[in-house]
């Protein structure tokens, strides 16, 4: 197999390939937002983002900022191996509905037992996803839910030839 080598680390970056497997939680305090059509879907500095190796972190939103009035469970399920059994939420923003948007974990296991209920979103998927007032940027490949900023060095899971990264 042949491993990508980590791209230089700028000062004020830190490198996905310093970051645990298995995969952590930890809160932020960063300013977290994700805006559709005019409407504020989630705003908060009291989030966790998830570190995996290889990838951008993701970003939990707890329930109360989040616009739960605009998601509705969909029965979609998935099985992580760190966190548990997800559920899925389709958002529905300003009469558009908005597939898989967004995902919980209601029973995680022990390790990520903090962030029960707390709500994640696909960047892609929304107008604007916001770190400190940067856009964010999709982890690309459409599978994984990370957020790619300035301050973060590659290279992200997710493009071609990553899959066993």
């Amino acid at each position: 197999m042949n491993w990508p080598r980590p791209d230089r680390v700028a000062p004020g970056q830190e490198s996905v390939w310093a970051y645990p497997r298995p995969a952590i939680a930890e809160p932020t305090a960063r300013h977290l937002e994700v805006r559709h059509r005019g409407f504020v879907v989630a705003d908060t500095r009291a989030g966790f983002r998830t570190l995996e190796t290889s990838h951008p972190p993701t970003y939990y939103f707890p329930p109360a900022d989040v616009a739960m009035a605009l998601l509705r469970p969909n029965g979609r399920r998935s099985l992580c191996e760190w966190k548990g059994q997800a559920i899925y939420y389709d958002a529905i923003v300003a009469g558009e509905v908005i597939a898989d948007a967004a995902w919980a974990y209601p029973a995680p296991t022990p390790a990520f037992a903090a962030m029960r209920d707390h709500v994640a979103f696909y960047p892609a998927l929304f107008d604007t996803c916001l770190v400190d007032g940067e856009r964010a940027v999709a982890q690309p490949g459409g599978f994984y839910g990370g957020w790619i900023t300035s301050d973060l060095a590659g290279p992200f899971k997710g493009i071609p030839g990553s899959r066993f990264w």
